[in-house]
């Protein structure tokens, strides 16, 4: 049975392992706090910024995948010691690394983004995150290392709670029949990742030499606007629609005083300001993954927050 290791256990991190584990794997999961097992998972409590400790999780695993999220105000902090952390063990052990990437290091774009734009980036997150992906590209191409990076949009999903756009600060209001405040434009095309094809793709990625050396976008359904994301809920949650309203810039400069997320938020407004729409052909044509409908995305999302609200209140 072949072990593989996740870094992070939050809901990508959580669907992989969870994946891997379906499909007769075993897995270790490496968090600093560790968990309880479940069915072919292991837990491991180590800080992951240690590749000694981190090569001992991983020795024998045929792949390592990074799906660790450090707090959204620590990137430029926390990023660059967990990057060289997770390339040294991957040097050290042979395991294959995959990284779990997103499009900020792509910066502000004109039309749909594909994996052959350049990481362009300005602001200090876009930059950190395409850091990330350089160095492990550079390893592999001194042949240290074998990786590649899937990157995905906003993610959509049974389990994803964090973040307000689709999520904890949306979905909870929708099913009071509360208005839903958003950032940015509410109306304005932008691609979702579905969580359980983001965790089909990094497996994918990792078990296919094809896909090493290079990063690929998650297969992603067609964009649609947060107010169209949100009225699709409500229809399988069998809510009536709500108002959905976006932030004034003048509120979120005034919050961003007391929230450290909000003010990280504003270097990456231009995400939800205009389309910000990923084009995620490529892995499709070239991969056995797609998309999953999106009428069933809405169909298992809302009944996960239902299943939340009721044990949850």
């Amino acid at each position: 049975m072949s072990l593989h290791v996740v870094i992070g256990f939050g809901p990508a991190g959580s669907a992989t392992a969870r994946l891997l584990a379906e499909r007769g794997c075993s897995v270790r999961v490496v968090t600093r706090s560790g968990g309880h097992p479940e069915p072919g998972i292991e837990h491991v409590a180590l800080d992951a910024t240690d590749p000694a400790r981190l090569a001992d999780a991983a020795r024998g695993a045929v792949a390592m995948y990074n799906c660790a999220a450090p707090p959204y105000h620590r990137w430029t902090r926390d990023w660059p010691p967990l990057a060289r952390s997770v390339g040294e063990a991957a040097e050290e052990t042979g395991a294959v690394l995959v990284l779990l990437g997103n499009l900020y290091g792509y910066g502000p774009v004109n039309g749909p983004m594909t994996e052959d734009l350049p990481l362009a980036a300005t602001g200090p997150k876009g930059r950190v995150r395409a850091a990330v992906w350089k160095q492990a590209l550079e390893l592999h191409e001194q042949g240290r290392i074998r990786a590649v990076e899937v990157r995905a949009s906003d993610f959509f999903g049974p389990g994803v709670t964090d973040g307000g756009h689709l999520a904890a600060r949306a979905v909870p209001p929708l099913l009071r029949g509360k208005p839903v405040t958003v950032l940015g434009n509410p109306d304005t095309p932008h691609s979702w990742s579905y969580l359980p094809d983001i965790a089909a793709a990094l497996v994918e990625a990792a078990g296919n030499e094809r896909a090493w050396g290079r990063a690929w976008h998650v297969p992603t359904v067609p964009p649609r606007s947060l107010r169209d994301m949100l009225a699709g809920l409500a229809e399988q949650l069998r809510v009536n629609p709500v108002p959905v309203r976006s932030m004034p810039p003048a509120a979120l400069r005034a919050l961003s005083l007391f929230s450290p997320l909000l003010r990280e938020l504003q270097e990456v407004r231009y995400q939800f300001d205009g389309p910000f729409v990923m084009d995620s052909t490529a892995c499709s044509t070239e991969f056995s993954v797609s998309a999953t409908p999106v009428e069933e995305q809405f169909e298992a999302t809302a009944q996960w927050w239902r299943e939340r609200s009721a044990t949850t209140g």
